[in-house]
């Protein structure tokens, strides 16, 4: 009878908690929509951005999930019809992830301008990544790839990865989606190449439509297509090519269109990145495939979904990470225990991810002086997190190989700063 007790009040606990978190998530959720409605007082396009902005970081935290379990499904012993699958799933997210962002920078550029973010990231692995989008998308349609790259592409620069992807992606996708017969081409290589600033110019090219000067114009404009038949016959947003070329530009490069010699179109695009420096991140590189010493990681994140997502992949790092819900709670939890480094969500029930930031630096020696990593689906928070007291800071969706890749920096950064002040 006692045991059949005791099993009763664990699982009434078990049932409290679980009710418990929605509660805390419709919190948030309602402290958003209060800012929208505060914003569409004061400027209507400011609650675009402040939905938008929600959008995305709701959107990309369950992207992180099904990219991640992708990524580590790809790495299991698989057959070629379930590779495929997994392959699939993969560049389905990655597509909906660049949707998400072209999605925001379209709402913001009626307003101000997009700074490109900078990143230390492979451009040989994200040009690779792209070819191969446009040569499995060419094959499903029954079209001819024909790729080009140029094996003097550095391979470490510092830029605004993400959408520099979600641009090229959009290049691909209306390649081929423009495309009936014939072939889609992706060429890229480096220009104007120096010891500090270098750039990449790609190609997109297809047998496709085509297009008339006037079309040309009307492309670049924010949620336009060049005329309404290529709606109904084609679909689209019409806002991926005025992103890419807000974002060429930012990045110190444009978008220009031109016609195909033998009918279609050549999409080019031109962007310059800052040259990394490549013995200082393949000895980074180096240490993280060998694996760096395991590190206690306290993770603060409310959505269950989220805490299962970077349980597993941390762990798969060979990691140790412990969870908190709220950010009040992180001071407390750092107290109690030694970490060393956090991984803070900013978007958070309660006092978010800023405050939570602000209150662990206010800490002092040891437990202030952690490591800490912001992590948000908003790049907007980036500012607000560093300005608190980050060293680091992820945008979603996470992969496992850039989430080892901040930590391991934001830990060995945190330990020189303390040896230098010593």
């Amino acid at each position: 009878m006692a045991n059949r007790q005791t099993s009763r009040a664990k699982t009434r606990r078990a049932t409290t908690l679980r009710a418990r978190k929605p509660v805390r998530k419709a919190a948030a959720t309602k402290a958003a929509t209060k800012a929208a409605a505060k914003a569409a007082r004061d400027d209507p396009q400011d609650v675009v951005e402040v939905a938008l902005a929600v959008f995305a970081h709701e959107v990309r935290t369950p992207l992180t999930g099904i990219l991640a379990v992708a990524g580590l499904l790809a790495t299991s012993e698989l057959g070629e019809r379930e590779r495929r699958w997994v392959d699939t799933i993969r560049s389905s997210a990655d597509h909906l992830s660049a949707l998400a962002t072209l999605f925001v920078d379209a709402a913001r550029s009626r307003t101000r301008k997009v700074a490109a973010r900078r990143e230390f990231f492979d451009p040989r692995s994200l040009t690779r990544t792209v070819a191969d989008s446009l040569a499995a998308r060419a094959v499903a349609r029954g079209l001819t790839a024909r790729i080009e790259m140029s094996d003097r592409i550095p391979a470490f620069a510092i830029g605004d990865a993400v959408r520099l992807r979600a641009a090229l992606e959009n290049l691909v996708d209306n390649a081929v989606k423009f495309t009936a017969s014939g072939s889609v081409g992706f060429a890229v290589a480096p220009f104007r190449s120096g010891k500090k600033r270098f750039g990449l110019r790609f190609r997109v090219s297809d047998s496709g439509i085509g297009l008339t000067a006037a079309e040309a114009k009307r492309l670049f404009r924010p949620f336009s297509q060049a005329n309404m038949s290529i709606v109904q016959r084609f679909g689209g947003a019409g806002l991926g090519l005025a992103s890419a070329r807000q974002l060429a530009r930012a990045m110190g490069g444009d978008v220009t269109v031109a016609p195909r010699r033998g009918g279609g179109s050549v999409f080019t695009m031109t962007v310059m990145l800052d040259a990394a420096d490549s013995s200082g991140e393949t000895e980074s590189a180096r240490k993280i495939a060998g694996g760096d010493r395991p590190l206690r990681i306290l993770s603060v994140e409310d959505n269950p979904f989220g805490r299962v997502v970077l349980d597993t992949i941390l762990r798969e790092l060979g990691h140790e990470p412990e969870f908190v819900g709220l950010g009040e709670g992180a001071g407390a939890k750092l107290a109690e225990s030694a970490f060393d480094v956090v991984l803070m969500d900013m978007v958070l029930p309660g006092i978010g991810g800023v405050e939570a930031i602000k209150r662990i630096r206010a800490l002092g020696a040891p437990h202030g002086d952690v490591a800490i990593v912001g992590l948000s689906g908003r790049d907007e928070d980036e500012a607000g997190a560093r300005a608190a007291g980050a060293d680091a800071f992820i945008l979603k969706p996470v992969s496992p190989r850039l989430l080892a890749e901040t930590l391991s920096q934001a830990v060995r950064a945190r330990v020189a700063r303390a040896a230098s002040s010593s």
